[in-house]
């Protein structure tokens, strides 16, 4: 007699070559690839633009002082209570200014890093 059973099948499975890769934004920065590299400079380039930006509201703010002394003479020679307002000036109204600005720099930089983390963070 003859064997009338069919042979077995077999399926043949590949992986989908065509298919392309997930990666996520924070693999790309853990790899150090061109694609991490980029996101790394965008993070790093906002946070220079704004501390380059805060660094020039403080030179036009507390650092023009002297100059402003020199071409307004009576805030050079006035004086509050005794002491010479120049002094008070320089000595009480440059620290409110310089905190100001460091609080505005801390909440934008955390600001910038929250966006940063929020493209990379898992989706």
């Amino acid at each position: 007699m003859s064997n009338t059973n069919p042979a077995p099948r077999v399926r043949v499975t590949a992986p989908a070559a065509g298919r392309p890769r997930r990666t996520t934004v924070a693999r790309e920065i853990d790899a150090q690839s061109p694609v991490g590299e980029v996101y790394m400079r965008s993070l790093v380039r906002s946070q220079l633009r704004l501390a380059l930006g805060l660094l020039f509201v403080l030179v036009l703010t507390v650092g023009a002082l002297p100059l402003l002394f020199v071409f307004v003479p009576w805030l050079q020679h006035g004086r509050v209570l005794g002491v010479p307002l120049a002094w008070l000036l320089l000595g009480g109204g440059c620290y409110p200014v310089i905190i100001a600005l460091a609080v505005v720099y801390v909440r934008r930089a955390e600001r910038n890093e929250r966006a940063f983390q929020d493209l990379v963070g898992p989706r």
